[in-house]
């Protein structure tokens, strides 16, 4: 590609709005903020938004696609779910048929049913990047950790496993690169924090940011199947712990170094920063 077709495809992009799936969530919502920021057309897709956008409806996508050039695409609830990979691949065509070519997909980081999804819409025909991620610092401050954070225990099934966190910030900042800069066509990029940490760990740095003690309490499976399902969400979240336990994503990954040029976020300066914002005052 050279200089001049990158610059032109630039432009192209930049002139026509973003539609960002899930614009109200944990990433979605900072790409969203992101764009707009630097004056750029965005439109939030989701079930609630004024041009509504819902992955179980079809006849959503053609009104919340209309004048889009690109799209930041997330799936929920997660893209290992049975039918994901067929809603990805079948809205992926129909976003390169109205005219939306560039797509950023949202995946999950070691997840076998996750790159199904990932070549149904590389199928697509598109300009595609992928972004690979797993467990984000911001689940203890804005999703289903918050609860147990508040609480002062962390009663989940992962045992001794290490994970390498990864927070929203830097992923938000790695997919707004791959919309509005061609040079990350057609890359995949697998993002991590700088270090690994235990549950126990995380229990430690919460309880140093919040002056409170966070306990990690280690529990079966089935105990939290459980839990989930008092607490309304999907038990089939359970299921996803079995990636932290057998070891698939013990190790660094660099891709926000190789995407953005810098190093990328700790858990304590999330943990300090969460903390000053009020999230975890009991």
């Amino acid at each position: 590609m050279t200089e001049t077709t990158q610059n032109a495809q630039t432009d192209q992009t930049e002139t026509k709005t973003t539609l960002v799936i899930g614009g109200t969530g944990k990433t979605g919502r900072r790409v969203a903020e992101r764009l707009a920021a630097r004056g750029l057309p965005v439109r939030i897709g989701s079930r609630n938004a004024d041009v509504p956008f819902v992955w179980e409806d079809p006849a959503t996508w053609e009104g919340a696609l209309e004048s889009v050039g690109a799209v930041y695409v997330t799936y929920y609830p997660d893209l290992a779910f049975p039918g994901a990979a067929e809603a990805v691949g079948e809205f992926s065509k129909a976003a390169v048929a109205k005219g939306a070519r560039r797509l950023v997909l949202l995946s999950g980081r070691g997840e076998e049913g996750a790159r199904i999804s990932e070549d149904k819409l590389k199928e697509s025909g598109a300009d595609w990047t992928v972004v690979r991620a797993s467990w984000f610092n911001q689940n203890f401050s804005e999703s289903f950790f918050l609860e147990p954070v508040l609480a002062g225990e962390l009663a989940l099934p992962t045992g001794d496993s290490v994970e390498a966190f990864v927070d929203a910030d830097d992923i938000a900042d790695v997919a707004v690169a791959a919309l509005t800069d061609p040079q990350h066509i057609g890359k995949t990029y697998e993002l991590s924090g700088p270090r690994l940490l235990s549950y126990g760990d995380v229990a430690d740095e919460l309880s140093k940011a919040t002056g409170r003690t966070i306990t990690y309490i280690p529990v079966t499976k089935d105990a939290y199947r459980a839990v989930l399902a008092e607490n309304g969400l999907p038990v089939e979240f359970a299921d996803l712990f079995g990636m932290v336990l057998d070891g698939r994503n013990a190790h660094l990954v660099h891709g926000v170094e190789e995407a953005l040029g810098r190093k990328p976020r700790d858990f304590a300066e999330f943990a300090r920063d969460a903390a000053a914002s009020g999230v975890w005052n009991v």
